[in-house]
């Protein structure tokens, strides 16, 4: 068994931001365990028509230039580039590709991480897996009915694969409504959320956005799993884009779904080729299980990145630093945490 001090789990931002400040602070016995075969995280699974220039920013890795490319490249790729670059300059410590299966308390006051690649035993863990992983499905009567095609936006890869279709796009997030503005072109499109809309009228600014950090962290001390993104920012669109969004058959949720398409409780039914199923995603924690840190809550206790339950663990990416300005923060935070604490035992057993 390999012994390491820190291991950090996944190579997006969070996790090469966790990267990056464990180097800063000097503590560079850290390997960074990473499940796919290259750099870019989420990003690289993104679909190619979603272009640079349609998300919503992409905030800069510490330490280093922030992206300057042309706006109508794919974003998949352009980012994947950028995280390659950030790990060739830095030489972050990176293992790939590796999965991690689980990770329980091992002996020494460590513990063992077991991935398909053999095992690890450290006396620190970042997890930094964020939520691609783990796409949201929710559960409407007669799903396995449908003999059209269900869709989630996590296997979505390309607009011209349902041109001519309809397609029934669910769910209120970044993801629906920049598939819906791509698709309204080519595609019989309807949308379906389970609250009319609310399209945010003011400007993005940083007051806004430390509110929303706020709420979501509230929730995570308090034990609870963090809300979807759309419920604690609102819905933002690009600008110009909410004219072309309102024009767009809306319907509240369905009751069922059946087998041309779904029925609401009216006994209204719209038929439909697609089902495409924006419906977000849930922190991929699963490897966490062993060490039984949820709260009655559903959710995790955390204060800042640091699980409270186990001041070894921190977990970047998730609740309030889910966002790409939050994983540097986050990163930050935890690593210098870490330093602290992993510097404190050294003197104590010496």
């Amino acid at each position: 068994m390999r012994e390491t001090d820190v291991v950090v789990i996944g190579a997006g931002q969070a996790g090469l931001s966790s990267a990056y400040y464990l180097q800063y602070y000097g503590m560079d016995d850290y390997v960074l365990l990473d499940a796919a075969e290259g750099p870019g995280g989420a990003w690289r699974h993104r679909w190619p028509s979603l272009r640079l220039g349609k998300v919503n920013g992409i905030y800069p890795l510490p330490g280093f230039p922030p992206i300057d490319e042309d706006a109508d490249r794919p974003a998949s790729e352009v980012v994947t580039e950028y995280f390659g670059a950030y790990e060739r300059q830095y030489g972050l410590h990176i293992q790939r590709p590796v999965n991690v299966v689980s990770v329980s308390e091992g002996p020494s006051d460590r513990f063992v991480v077991a991935t398909d690649a053999g095992d690890w035993s450290t006396r620190a863990l970042v997890n930094a897996t964020g939520t691609w992983t783990r796409p949201f499905w929710p559960y409407y009567p007669g799903m396995g009915s449908f003999q059209g095609r269900h869709l989630h936006t996590a296997d979505f890869r390309d607009v011209e694969e349902l041109r001519g279709r309809r397609v029934i796009v669910v769910g209120a997030g970044s993801s629906a409504t920049g598939l819906l503005l791509e698709l309204a072109a080519l595609a019989d499109v309807t949308w379906v959320t389970r609250r009319p809309p609310v399209i945010r009228d003011v400007e993005w600014s940083e007051n806004i956005g430390r509110e929303v950090v706020a709420k979501v962290d509230r929730r995570v001390r308090a034990g609870l799993p963090p809300e979807s993104v759309v419920s604690a920012t609102g819905l933002w669109v690009p600008p110009g884009a909410r004219a072309e969004l309102e024009a767009l058959p809306w319907r509240p949720i369905f009751k069922e779904v059946t087998p041309d398409g779904v029925r609401w409780a009216d006994g209204t039914e719209l038929k439909a080729d697609v089902i495409l199923w924006a419906t977000g995603f849930r922190a991929a924690l699963d490897h966490l299980a062993p060490l039984g840190l949820r709260a009655p809550g559903g959710g995790i206790v955390m204060d800042g990145t640091r699980v409270v339950a186990e001041p070894r663990l921190h977990l970047v990416g998730y609740g309030p630093s889910a966002s790409t300005v939050g994983a540097n923060r986050a990163g930050r935070q935890a690593a210098r945490e870490l330093h602290a604490l992993l510097s404190s035992k050294e003197l104590v057993s010496s």
